[in-house]
């Protein structure tokens, strides 16, 4: 257990002597890469939905360090349980970017074939399991694949998100109870990005950190700096090995701050304190990497081009490609009600489908309407 926050970047950009991971040259502008790329579609996305082209956002501005480097830290055959605020792990696990934008809009190149919200991603061959709303349920989940994995003797591990606000959700207790009962493989990163909506932390807890939490389920609980995107890869490194090995779950608690709003339904400035988004603004978890990157001679004016102009001309073409796709057919919600459908939905598929011929079904039904 440490209460002690963990980082290894100081304020210059410098990493603390005997602290740095030392990653390849490669890697650590690839990590550069995903984060400037993450940010650029959390960008396109909100200027889509402010549009009206989309009918809702929810971005991770601010707190790419603390998901990437999180998952960075794993196996490719390794299993994330996210929330709803980690799509950088996504360009990681190379998922093309017109699948991600077909689910925003929620057409027929969407994996969830326009049945969930977007950014609620479910990609199978990223081992990425679908986000749903409520908030904590994920917990539970990746608690039990764990515990399934382990009877199975699989050596896999077990990644799962939530913010502050998670913390305080029925299934935070219940994940977390059960993995450390049961020695599961699961670590568990809680976001503190200061905000669940519009409650501040200190309004929905007494605890003095997320991290001390753990110590009440017999498991370690680690708060790290959720805006040094390698001191996150190290603490989260150590608890996925710790996994591994069969010594169960870990809590990592990463320190963060939600520079956007909660969602683009949501306006942060009713209710946060100009100041103390101005200081955590200068902390920018980018900002911060780049500096290091120039210490190390891997940053310069063409590699900053190639990452963002690159970025952004990728992410143009694939919203071209995505949103000229044809939205889902009215039928296709037949499709996986059972695995072989009853007569009486056969039925009614008919029935649908021969009204369609006549022209009285299947007109523009619009955007989801958050």
């Amino acid at each position: 257990m440490s209460l002690e926050l963990l980082t290894i970047l100081d304020k210059n950009g410098k990493a603390q002597k005997g602290k740095d991971p030392n990653l390849p040259p490669e890697e650590l502008k690839k990590l550069y890469r995903l984060m400037v790329a993450t940010r650029a579609l959390d960008d396109r996305g909100l200027a889509l939905q402010r549009q009206g082209r989309i009918g809702f956002y929810l971005q991770s501005t601010g707190q790419e360090a603390s998901h990437i480097g999180a998952a960075y830290a794993m196996k490719a055959s390794d299993w994330l349980f996210p929330a709803y605020r980690q799509p950088g792990i996504l360009l990681l696990r190379d998922v093309p970017y017109e699948k991600i934008i077909a689910e925003w809009f929620g057409n027929s190149g969407d994996t969830s074939k326009g049945r969930q919200m977007p950014v609620h991603y479910s990609f199978r061959q990223a081992n990425f399991v679908s986000i749903s709303s409520p908030i904590g349920t994920q917990l539970t989940h990746a608690a039990g694949a764990g515990m399934a994995a382990k009877a199975r003797g699989d050596d896999t591990v077990f990644m799962t998100f939530c913010g502050d606000g998670g913390t305080s959700s029925n299934d935070f207790h219940s994940g977390l109870n059960f993995a450390a009962v049961y020695k599961a493989p699961v670590v568990f990163i809680c976001e503190n990005n200061g905000w669940a909506i519009s409650v501040a932390s200190k309004n929905q807890t007494a605890s003095e950190s997320m991290a001390i939490k753990a110590d009440a389920y017999g498991m370690p609980g680690v708060r790290v700096d959720g805006n040094d995107i390698l001191a996150v890869y190290r603490v989260c490194k150590e608890a996925i090995d710790r996994a591994r090995r069969g010594e169960g779950p870990t809590l990592v608690e990463t320190v963060t701050y939600r520079i956007a709003s909660h969602s683009s339904s949501d306006d942060a400035d009713r209710y946060r304190d100009k100041k103390e988004f101005e200081a955590w603004q200068k902390k920018d978890p980018i900002q911060r990497f780049k500096t290091y990157l120039k210490h190390k001679k891997l940053w310069n004016e063409a590699f900053e081009k190639e990452c963002v102009v690159g970025a952004k001309e990728e992410i143009m073409a694939a919203t071209k490609v995505a949103e000229a796709l044809p939205p889902m057919g009215p039928e296709s919600m037949f499709d996986d009600v059972y695995m072989n459908q009853t007569p009486g939905l056969k039925a009614q598929r008919k029935e649908l489908h021969d009204l369609m011929l006549k022209g009285g079904v299947g007109a523009e039904i619009g955007h989801f309407p958050l």
